[in-house]
Parts: structure tokens; C-alpha cells; sequence
């Protein structure tokens, strides 16, 4: 990749030891990242038919072996590697998997407890509280042969409706433009689809519901849609330009919605905050500190954001995978990470943040990081299989 000028953020940060294996490399580290640019499906593994050929909306439900329900706290993660989610004590570990579908990526939990996973083959139904598989709801896009790898079609991003109404899942298509896939909760139905851009990275909604925010990876942009019409205007996000095109690694992977005025937060490479006005399309970019290529964000109610750093484009310069928890103010706090994480999610009273092993890339473990926010102690928890999604029931 041809490289491209970058502007060094000065900002307060603080940053916090971690408690495990140190990486014997940075630059081995590098090794391991190298592609997560390019639009290929080398790493694809076929597994079937397409999934508009497969399973019904409403298949034999799957039963995990829940013996009792699930407790509150329990941690759920999409199993990328395997067909599964998987259910986590933050303190004893596994509770057990629920078959789901091919390749299970992203994941929201809705107020009633079940779950909505995106997979290759559909958008499974999970009851969090038996752990239970109920439908898999096949896609009306054709993304086509049902397969495994970072670029294999079907399922990405996926977010509900404040009302719970609405599941609004990405759909990759392998070489081509995506779509978003609105699935009616009550029927666990299709009932729109939406033309978006290149890999749809993560799908998020407004406070309100009236909009939806689909991250295209590959083509430098979000996709506003607006809930009631469903017509879909695209925004261009790409603070170091679009040079180099498929090839470039400094594109949009995830977005936040920021709770005090509505809009997006995206970062890149730990040296630059997107804010996006998504009702005007105006952006200003802020400083960040981590200086590392970053995947994974959330935001908590207070407004506090999380940012997954994966680790260095150029190990001579950049720094290696770490979790930044930025203010509302703009602080940061940024706790170094052992090897690439994905996606993160925050407990309930805001003191543990839970960080997924499972990267999109080579260099995956099976497992989250346990981030004490007070203390920066952090702890590697078993779980599932190269774990993506992650929620807190």
C-alpha cells in the first residue's frame, strides 16, 4: 500500500500496563494484519448453496443446555469461527453454545432477551434466556455460495429499532455494493431491502429510530437511511482521502451514535475522530491518541466511548493493539491489549469492559480480554470460536 501522510494527534491520554504476555513483536504483529485492506476471498471456504436456497424462516428450533435460565451478566458472543454463539460467565467462563448458522458475525440483544445474529446463511433468533435457537431468516440478497473467511458474504452489522420492531442487518456481496435487509421482528420476516455500499461493516440507529447508519467499509462512506421512507443518501468518510481504493487500509469500520446530539463517532488509526452531522453530512475531525489501526467502538449512555485497537500499520511508527475509553470531553485513557481484539462491550454499572479476541484478520485467539477500567488489570477469558459480536445480557 502506497503510504499516506498522517498527522500525529497531541492530546491528553494516559496509558495503563497490562497484566499477561507482552507480544514477543510488534512487527510480527504487522505480519499478521497485512491484507485487511484488499477485497479478495482467498480465505473463503464454500459451504453450500446460497442462502437464499437454504433454510426456512422458521426452522426446527436449536436447544443449547441451559439447565436454568441465563443469569444477568452473562456475556454472548458471535463464534466467527464455527456455527455457534456462545453464552459466558465473566467469571467461571462457557455456559454453553446455540447452533446459529455459517460464520456468525455481528449480534443485537433486544429488551426481551433474544438475540438477533447475523450469519452467512441468515439472521438467527435467539432466546438468551433458555438459549435456545428459534428461525433463521433467510436474506432476499443473493450474496452468494454460503462460505467462511473475512470476505465471505451474508451477515455483518446488525442493530434493532428502539421499539424492537425492527432488526436492520448488512449484507455483504462479495465484489460488489451491499444492502440493508429490514426484517420485521414479528413475522421474522424481510421487508425491505436497501442499497448501500461496500461491505457493510456495522449498522447502527438513532436514538429515535428515525435513521439508520450503515458503515461502508470499502467504499469510504455511511449510508443514511431514513426508517420511514427508506431512502438512502451516502456520506463520504475518509479523513486521509480515498488513495489507493480497495487497497487502502484507512477506511471506516464502526460507528457510534453519540447520545448527547445524535452524531456518528468514527475512528481511525488512533490519531483521528470522525464526527459526523448525519442530517447535514458535515464532518469535523478530532484528535485521538492510541496511534494504532482501530476496528470495534461502542459508546455508553454517559457518552463515554470505547475503541478496539488492533494493533500497527507500520510497526516502526504505530503502536500496538489497545483499548482506548475516551470522555465525553475528549480525554483518553488507552489500555494496551495482548495481540488483535474486534469488538468490545461494557458492563451495566460501567466498570468492565469485555473485548473480543476473534479479528477479522489472521491472528485471532478464542477468547475476550477483561478490562478492569479502575485498575487497568486485565484478564483473558476462554470463549467461543474467534468471538466478533458481543453483548452484555
Amino acid at each position: 500500500m502506497k503510504s499516506v501522510p498522517r498527522k500525529r494527534a497531541s492530546h491528553t491520554t494516559v496509558r495503563v500496563g497490562a497484566r499477561g504476555r507482552v507480544l514477543a513483536s510488534v512487527a510480527a504483529l504487522a505480519a499478521v494484519l497485512v491484507g485487511c485492506a484488499a477485497d479478495a476471498g482467498a480465505d473463503a471456504t464454500p459451504r453450500g448453496t446460497s442462502a437464499s436456497s437454504t433454510s426456512p424462516a422458521s426452522p426446527a428450533p436449536t436447544t443449547g443446555s441451559a439447565a436454568t435460565p441465563t443469569p444477568e451478566g452473562t456475556l454472548v458472543v458471535a463464534d466467527f469461527g464455527s456455527d455457534t454463539v456462545t453464552f459466558v460467565d465473566p467469571r467461571r467462563g462457557s455456559l454453553g453454545s446455540v447452533e446459529v448458522g455459517t460464520a456468525p458475525y455481528g449480534l443485537a440483544v433486544g429488551a426481551d432477551g433474544r438475540a438477533w445474529v447475523a450469519t452467512a446463511e441468515g439472521v438467527a433468533v435467539v432466546d438468551t434466556r433458555t438459549r435456545t435457537r428459534l428461525a433463521l431468516v433467510p436474506y432476499e440478497t443473493d450474496s452468494g455460495p454460503v462460505e467462511t473467511g473475512e470476505y465471505r458474504g451474508g451477515g455483518m452489522g446488525i442493530a434493532l429499532s428502539p421499539d424492537g420492531r425492527r432488526a436492520y442487518v448488512g449484507v455483504n456481496v462479495p465484489g460488489g455494493n451491499g444492502t440493508l435487509e429490514v426484517i420485521d421482528t414479528a413475522s421474522r420476516e424481510v421487508t425491505a431491502t436497501v442499497d448501500v455500499g461496500r461491505r457493510p461493516f456495522d449498522v447502527d440507529v438513532a436514538r429515535d429510530g428515525s435513521e439508520v447508519y450503515v458503515t461502508d467499509h470499502d467504499s469510504f462512506d455511511v449510508t443514511v437511511v431514513r426508517a420511514d421512507s427508506l431512502s438512502p443518501r451516502r456520506i463520504e468518510v475518509a479523513p486521509y482521502g480515498t488513495e489507493g481504493g480497495l487497497g487502502s487500509w484507512l477506511k471506516p469500520h464502526y460507528a457510534a451514535v453519540r447520545p448527547s446530539d445524535g452524531r456518528l463517532l468514527l475512528p481511525f488509526e488512533g490519531e483521528r475522530l470522525v464526527v459526523v452531522d448525519p442530517r447535514t453530512g458535515r464532518s469535523e475531525i478530532e484528535p485521538m491518541t492510541a496511534d494504532t489501526h482501530q476496528h470495534g467502538a461502542t459508546i455508553t449512555p454517559d457518552g463515554t466511548l470505547f475503541v478496539v485497537g488492533t494493533g500497527p500499520i507500520d510497526p516502526s511508527e504505530d503502536e500496538g493493539p489497545s483499548l482506548t475509553v475516551r470522555a465525553p470531553a475528549g480525554t483518553e485513557r488507552v489500555y494496551p491489549l495482548d495481540g488483535p481484539h474486534e469488538d468490545v462491550a461494557v458492563s451495566k454499572d460501567g466498570r468492565t469492559a469485555y473485548v473480543t479476541g476473534g479479528f477479522t484478520r489472521d491472528g485471532y485467539w478464542d477468547g475476550i480480554t477483561v478490562v478492569d477500567l479502575p485498575s487497568g488489570e486485565t484478564t483473558r477469558l476462554a470463549a467461543g470460536a474467534r468471538p466478533l459480536g458481543i453483548a452484555v445480557l
